[in-house]
């Protein structure tokens, strides 16, 4: 199946991860990927890794939060390849896990350039192009903690909840458009940013899940993939859960 063939999209976050599972799935239906993320090593290497399978990738090194950062990569897209048909607004932190009493306010103003800021200022940059062309697909990575809160990860909950709003906001703006917006709220994935969490935290999340496992990084690029696709054509502003049944409303 190749659904992006000559398509171009920009995924967040993509130096490894989900970012990184999201990008490579997209590259294996034919697109063209634009790697966004603040480790330029990683950033690097994952971008040769897709040059290295056929695929034309680019990578911009820098903060999501930071407007230049979405500036600079929505011109070297649109140099590139003339077009951006897809945004994947993966880039997120965890946190310091700690109760909202204990936690430095500057630590909610940290998670809070990641993982709102950074959606905002990437969906601000790169619309303008999609409306040129009146089609795009935009797909915010969101997280069940946003729809459930927990405990102890207030920063990480509340932020999650703030892009299932914008989301929803963003798609009723663009509805009658050829752009849709939808976002996905995984449950936990085994990826890097566990690291950020305590095992205790790690367990209490894992626990709540019906099934009793963790999420695959595919799992989530399967659905991100068909979000992403001409296929997705009546769903906008909507809420995509790959939770192991945590979740089912």
């Amino acid at each position: 199946m190749v659904r992006f063939d000559g398509m171009a999209a920009i995924v967040t976050g993509a130096a490894t991860g989900i970012g990184y599972g999201i990008a490579k799935r997209l590259a294996s239906e034919g697109a063209n990927i634009l790697i966004v993320d603040m480790d330029g090593s990683m950033g690097e290497q994952s971008a040769s890794e897709l040059s290295a399978r056929g695929v034309e990738s680019k990578l911009v090194v820098g903060d999501v939060a930071e407007l230049a950062t979405a500036e600079e990569a929505t011109r070297v897209a649109m140099d590139a390849w003339g077009r951006i048909d897809i945004l994947v607004n993966n880039a997120g932190i965890g946190g310091v896990n700690g109760n909202i009493w204990e936690l430095p306010l500057e630590e909610m103003d940290r998670v809070y350039r990641t993982n709102l800021r950074g959606v905002f200022a990437f969906c601000h940059a790169v619309i303008p192009k999609m409306l040129e062309r009146d089609y795009g697909r935009i797909v915010n990575i969101a997280s069940i903690a946003g729809k459930e809160g927990n405990p102890r990860m207030v920063p990480y909950s509340s932020t999650k909840a703030a892009v299932i709003g914008l989301t929803k906001s963003v798609g009723k703006e663009l509805a009658t458009s050829g752009i849709r917006v939808n976002c996905v709220t995984p449950a936990v994935v085994h990826t890097r940013i566990l690291d950020e969490f305590t095992p205790e935290q790690v367990q209490y999340m894992v626990d709540r899940i019906p099934m009793g496992r963790t999420g695959d990084i595919d799992e989530v690029a399967a659905l991100v993939a068909w979000l992403a696709s001409t296929e997705c054509s009546f769903s906008t502003g909507a809420v995509f859960d790959v939770s192991g049944g945590r979740a089912t409303y």
